[in-house]
C-alpha cells in the first residue's frame, strides 16, 4: 500500500481534478456558446426578448428556413434571390463583403458543399510526411497550372487552414472516412475520427 504523503494527495487530486475539467468542459462550452447565439439574435429585438425569450431566435430560424426552401422550389423565389445576388455581387463596395462571405458559408453548407472530397496529400517526399485535406479545385489549368490540383489543409484545434496547390500525383483519395470524419480527424489532432479509440495513442499513467 502506498505511503500517502502530500505529494501522492496533490497528484491524486490534480488528475481527477483534470478529468473532470475534461467531462464537464465541452459540455459548459457548448452550453455556453448555445445560450450566447441564442441571446445574441434575441436582443435583435430586445422588447420582444423580454416578454417572450427565445422567440426571436426562433422566428430567425423558421424564416432563414422558409426563404431557403422558397429560393430553392420555387422558380419566383429563386428568381428573386439570384437578382439580388447579382445585384450585390455587381455593387462596388458591398461585393467585397457579400461575394467571400457567400462562397465561405456555401463551401460549408447547402447544396454547393466544397469539402466533402477528402484526400491525403504528400507535402514531403524524403521523409514522406502525407497531410489529411480536403480537394477544393480537381484543376488549375486555367491559371496554367496543368496536372495541379488545389488542396484545403485545416489547422488542428482552430477554425483556420491554408491551401496548397501541388501536382494530382502527390494526392490519393481517403479510404475508410467520412468527409465529417476527415475534418474532425484533422482538426482534433488526429484523436478523433476514428469508428474506434483502439489505435488512438494513450500516455502511460
Amino acid at each position: 500500500m502506498k505511503k500517502l504523503t502530500f505529494e501522492n494527495i496533490a497528484n491524486f487530486f490534480l488528475k481527477n481534478f483534470f478529468q473532470g475539467l475534461v467531462i464537464i468542459g465541452p459540455i459548459g462550452l457548448t452550453i455556453f456558446v448555445i445560450w450566447y447565439i441564442v441571446t445574441s439574435v434575441d436582443n435583435i429585438i430586445p422588447s420582444i426578448a423580454k416578454e417572450i425569450p427565445g422567440l426571436v431566435f426562433v422566428s430567425t430560424i423558421l424564416i432563414t428556413a422558409l426563404l431557403g426552401y422558397l429560393g430553392n422550389k420555387f422558380v419566383v423565389g429563386r428568381f428573386f434571390f439570384d437578382t439580388m445576388d447579382s445585384l450585390l455581387e455587381k455593387t462596388p463596395g458591398v461585393k467585397h463583403i457579400y461575394t467571400p462571405t457567400k462562397d465561405v458559408m456555401s463551401s460549408f453548407v447547402g447544396d454547393k458543399k466544397k469539402f466533402n472530397n477528402p484526400v491525403w496529400v504528400k507535402t514531403n517526399e524524403n521523409p514522406e510526411i502525407w497531410r489529411i485535406g480536403f480537394l477544393t479545385q480537381k484543376e488549375m489549368a486555367d491559371v496554367d497550372k496543368h496536372n495541379y490540383v488545389a488542396v484545403y489543409l485545416p489547422h488542428s484545434y482552430a477554425i483556420s487552414g491554408w491551401v496548397i496547390v501541388t501536382e494530382e500525383k502527390n494526392i490519393k483519395p481517403v479510404v475508410g472516412m467520412t468527409a465529417a470524419s476527415a475534418m474532425k480527424f484533422a482538426v482534433s489532432g488526429g484523436v478523433a475520427g476514428f469508428h474506434s479509440d483502439d489505435n488512438i495513442f494513450k500516455a502511460p499513467e
